[in-house]
């Protein structure tokens, strides 16, 4: 019976294998009576069995007065009362092992009755109409301000083919330009930085200078040292302070280096440190969701060893100042090298005409898509949103059709948010609550998940026909390590509440799945199909993903922060993250796919072993698309 009740807590047990396993228990007692089966317990009779004689303990033996005198059939004979006991145990197991059953799916509060009634009301209004649920899901990449970042097609000017190659020739065969740190970014710079931080009250990291960086090659020991990527010592702080949007002006502010929208001259070392020292230290920006203007070193954050466990303990403690110090190399280090490999006239002008291309009309370019391409969809997830973009959203057209909702707690430093579109006409009403908290205080406790503020953004609404949602966006890690913890956190959090149980889940969020994941460092996408199927879930792609089913495929020059993502331009293929990256999910007894495709072109088709963006797609993760209509419509239509 034991065995009965755990397994009832096992996915796919039904009351029939609780029952079928307590049935089995009870015939192995057999061997344990006089031999018998229930239907063959010999009566007192059948022995010549008097009051004293042997055979069943006495507890269980009755006089034959007793059983002529009983009136309760339960007192008349051992036989009956042991089927009583029996059947008794064997409904409480079944009531245990049922609710067992239900909490470890995530369904351990009753939905409230009305909502039920009014979710399958509508459901079958929405079936009997024929109307169907368009949804879609893009990461459209905020943080794309680096018009070298990722390898294009630009034939119209040589002079980039030319550029991009030289720089790869020089990071893998420096040779003599392998020079130390310190004469690229001198000691009267790196004094000058320690004075700027010691006076905003940061811990000194001189030893770190003098001991490490300033004796490295800038090739070797420094652009390329692995550990340096992994750390995050230098992305993180390019990451915050690369391009800031500021309140009041749709024109960002950008730290001077090779690769940003920075307009700036660079054509000198020194001409580089003055403009990037007034930059950090002397220029406070108004950022929205902030209280006054702040200089821009506030807005770096503290590297995590939870996120980052390659980061020591030591370097956690001053991972302010020891990142802003990297930075500082980094960006020193970038324009020495471009200096050296063109002449600055000409990679300057080129990056002007790149920048204006792929940089400025970006946002122009991507609500252009979503509002003629995707414009008739009912439901669209974003990922990585500056609140720029949401604030040009909602001037335009398609401020007109949708509710543009974006966490009431926006990230206003890393600037990327997961936002969500509802169509008006299908959500006449528009959102009702936000319940990204929710879903936030329903981690495991003492766990640490590696979720960035902005990164969840979880709603309630109702359509036209009554049909109750909780929709969801989410942007995962790059190993995707948070995404089943965000997801067991979605369903703890909705199945908590008798209100949200009765909601529809639709989920977009880009994963950061893998086809072929490094085991604990990354998350699989065959193992991610595991877990949400084991939550009724289905997804766009089914119950099991398609591992070469790819929604990316970039392939990162030399000329960003993380050179361990660097491809060679023979390598774009072969060496690019080309992954299974995007999912929208839903229950699997509530919707069923008409539909699905992905488009990493903005005209609804995906050419494969493409890489993007490109100068008509401007993101890095394509754009998924699905149709669903409720579960039976097709029988009912």
């Amino acid at each position: 019976m034991i065995s009965a009740l755990a397994a009832s807590s096992q996915p796919g047990v039904t009351i029939f294998h609780i029952v079928r396993e307590a049935i089995a228990m009870e015939i192995s007692m057999k061997a344990m009576g006089a031999g018998y089966s229930y239907s063959e317990v010999p009566k007192d009779s059948d022995h010549g069995l008097h009051d004293d004689e042997g055979g069943f303990p006495s507890s269980f033996r009755k006089r034959r007065e007793s059983r002529v005198k009983a009136t309760c059939p339960w007192t008349r004979s051992y036989l009956f009362r042991r089927q009583l006991s029996f059947a008794a145990a064997l409904a409480v197991f079944v009531v245990a092992g049922l609710v067992a059953s239900t909490v470890s799916r995530g369904l351990g509060t009753r939905p409230d009755p009305n909502l039920a009634a009014s979710a399958r009301n509508g459901l079958a209004a929405m079936a009997a109409s024929g109307r169907k649920l368009r949804v879609a899901t893009w990461n459209i990449a905020a943080i794309n301000n680096n018009p070298f970042e990722y390898w294009i097609t630009y034939d119209e000017n040589p002079a980039y083919e030319k550029i991009m190659t030289g720089i790869e020739a020089f990071l893998e065969h420096p040779g003599a330009e392998d020079v130390a740190v310190s004469e690229v970014f001198t000691e009267d710079m790196f004094a000058r930085l320690a004075k700027r931080m010691d006076a905003v009250g940061w811990d000194d990291v001189r030893s770190h200078w003098d001991d490490d960086f300033k004796k490295r090659k800038i090739v070797s020991g420094f652009l390329k040292d692995p550990l340096l990527g992994s750390k995050r010592l230098a992305s993180m702080p390019d990451r915050i302070t690369n391009t800031i949007h500021v309140a009041g002006s749709d024109e960002p502010v950008c730290r001077p280096t090779v690769i940003n929208m920075y307009g700036g001259d660079l054509s000198d070392l020194n001409l580089w440190w003055k403009a990037w020292e007034k930059f950090m230290f002397d220029a406070p920006l108004a950022i929205p969701m902030k209280d006054g203007p702040i200089p821009v070193y506030q807005m770096l954050q503290p590297i995590k060893r939870s996120k980052y466990p390659d980061v020591t303990p030591e370097e956690e403690k001053v991972s302010l100042p020891l990142q802003t110090m990297c930075g500082a190399i980094f960006d020193a280090v970038l324009v020495h090298m471009m200096n050296t490999v063109s002449a600055p006239e000409t990679w300057q002008n080129l990056k002007k005409t790149m920048v204006e291309n792929l940089n400025k009309q970006k946002v122009p370019h991507t609500l252009d898509i979503l509002e003629n391409v995707y414009g008739t969809s009912d439901i669209v997830t974003l990922q990585e949103v500056s609140a720029s973009f949401i604030d040009q959203a909602r001037k335009r057209p398609l401020g007109e059709k949708y509710w543009i909702v974006a966490p009431e707690a926006m990230d206003a430093v890393r600037d990327q948010n997961s936002v969500i579109f509802l169509r008006k006409e299908t959500f006449p009403a528009g959102p009702s609550a936000e319940i990204s908290s929710l879903v936030e205080n329903s981690f495991e406790e003492g766990v640490d998940v590696p979720v960035a503020k902005g990164d969840i953004l979880a709603i309630t609404a109702a359509d036209r026909d009554g049909i109750p949602f909780v929709v969801a966006s989410f942007h995962g890690d790059t190993n995707g390590l948070a995404t089943k913890p965000v997801l067991a956190a979605l369903m703890k959090a909705t199945s908590s509440d008798p209100a949200l149980a009765a909601h529809k889940l639709v989920f977009g969020l880009d994963a950061n799945t893998y086809e072929k994941a490094e085991p604990g460092k990354q998350q699989g996408v065959v193992d991610w199909g595991k877990r949400y199927v084991s939550y009724d879930l289905t997804s766009c792609w089914g119950d099991v993903p398609n591992p070469s089913n790819y929604t990316t495929f970039n392939s990162r020059t030399y000329l960003q922060p993380q050179l361990n993502k660097a491809c060679k331009k023979s390598d774009k293929r072969r060496n690019g993250d080309v992954n299974p990256k995007d999912f929208i999910l839903f229950g699997k007894g509530d919707f069923e796919v008409a539909s699905t495709w992905k488009d990493n072109t903005g005209e609804r088709k995906y050419v494969e072993n493409m890489a993007f963006p490109t100068l008509k797609f401007p993101s890095d993760h394509g754009i998924l698309a699905t149709v669903l209509e409720p579960v039976g419509s097709s029988s009912v239509n």
